[in-house]
């Protein structure tokens, strides 16, 4: 089977307005810890993406009867069991981890085999399991499978060895079924991880600390479902900030807090992108003549985020001088830069975290390919930008994070098209 592709024309200024879809990356936790309320949730605002639908698959495959139209997703777990999760249904989706917690929860017992997703270097699962077993769990085995199981949840003090986005997710939901306070230091506190507390404690958990960095959780005998709207995607958001930005265009980016953004607009105001802030939109202005960055340094939320460091690399072969990006969560995350050099980038990758971005350069039209969702978008943005026409394959990574992109991107006058 021929895998679809993004053909992109260069050279057009974005004009327009734009509401993101809901975020990804708070929707799959809320839809796995919708499994440990008692009824039938619904979950406005999610955003319609394959990833959604690949966790909807393995829900269904553990009986639970699940429904999405219209960006609303239906979840009733009455008739959910507990068999072992194939590969075949986890693979290609890391968030399938977030099974775990809710599984643990209800069963005292969850396995699956081991999850994919994108290619990032090296993701352990040491801190999930770190975290489960101060909570009561044992580890049968972590080698062909992740096989847990607990005679029963108890709180504990609990110190991450890592602030892990996932981690912290995971340990939520199943504390918040265990006797008990339960007390996470280190915890993640992006966004998403907040709108996962809001949506437990509007279920009846009793979460404080949503938004630091220790999260303190009191559990509770049940949770009873609710509705509940995901919130906006503000990655999606910096995603069309960066395009408007390099195209010397004018776009309204609606539907998110922008103060979630609050470090990566800083890196844009250092650049010379020029933009205004509203309750809940940034209207970028036609901006150009961008400068280097000293430093652009990815690290836990609020720093500025993983997920945009390769879509502002593609700024920055706009900017005048040499900037520097140090990413400090993730191997191979600089592996798509060989892609933009293939369209006239100039660059020098120092180790596996570090890359020094010459500009500015004219790219121009050339067939290139996505290395995982963050870079595939990068991968348009680029092309947006260049003198003719860029082929982009391996555009399922994607459709995995981003929904109807090259629509949204045609509304704003780009020349799009998937074939």
């Amino acid at each position: 089977m021929q895998m679809a592709k993004f053909i992109v024309e260069g050279g057009k200024k974005l004009k327009g307005t734009i509401t993101v879809s809901g975020s990804k990356n708070a929707a799959l936790p809320i839809i796995c810890a919708a499994l440990l309320a008692d009824g039938e949730t619904e979950l406005k605002n999610v955003p319609d993406i394959s990833d959604i639908h690949s966790m909807i698959k393995v829900l269904e495959f553990l009986g639970c009867k699940v429904k999405f139209a219209n960006h609303t997703v239906t979840i009733n777990p009455k008739n959910l069991k507990n068999d072992y999760i194939p590969g075949d249904l986890v693979c290609k989706m890391r968030a399938s981890i977030l099974l775990l917690g809710p599984l643990l929860a209800r069963f005292g017992k969850a396995n699956m085999s081991f999850p994919g997703g994108c290619v990032l270097g090296k993701r352990s699962v040491d801190a999930h399991l770190t975290g489960l077993k101060e909570l009561g769990c044992k580890v049968i085995d972590d080698k062909q499978n992740l096989n847990l199981a607990t005679g029963g949840l108890k709180s504990a003090d609990i110190v991450m060895p890592e602030i892990s986005v996932t981690a912290t997710e995971n340990v939520v939901m199943a504390a918040c079924l265990a006797k008990g306070k339960t007390i996470l230091r280190l915890s993640a506190a992006e966004p998403h991880v907040q709108d996962m507390c809001k949506f437990l404690n509007k279920c009846g958990a009793k979460i404080k600390g949503i938004g630091s960095h220790e999260l303190v959780i009191e559990g509770v005998k049940k949770l009873k479902a609710c509705q509940y709207s995901i919130c906006g995607d503000y990655l999606e958001a910096g995603t069309y900030a960066i395009a408007a930005a390099i195209t010397e265009g004018d776009v309204l980016i609606k539907g998110i807090n922008p103060h979630d953004l609050d470090s990566f607009l800083q890196g844009l105001c250092e650049a010379g992108v020029k933009y205004k802030l509203g309750k809940n939109f940034i209207h970028m202005l036609p901006s150009k003549n961008f400068k280097a960055i000293a430093k652009v340094r990815t690290a836990v939320y609020p720093s500025f985020p993983t997920d945009l460091q390769a879509p502002f690399a593609v700024l920055l072969t706009q900017a005048e001088g040499e900037s520097k990006i140090y990413e400090t969560l993730f191997e191979g995350r600089l592996n798509y830069l060989f892609e933009l050099e293939k369209m006239g980038a100039k660059f020098e990758i120092l180790n596996p975290h570090q890359a020094v971005i010459r500009g500015p350069k004219k790219l121009k039209g050339v067939p290139i390919s996505s290395w995982d969702i963050r870079a595939g978008a990068a991968m348009i943005l680029a092309a947006l930008i260049a003198k003719g026409t860029t082929e982009i394959s391996n555009i399922e990574y994607i459709d995995r994070g981003y929904e109807k992109i090259e629509e949204k991107f045609r509304k704003l006058g780009a020349i799009i098209k998937r074939v």
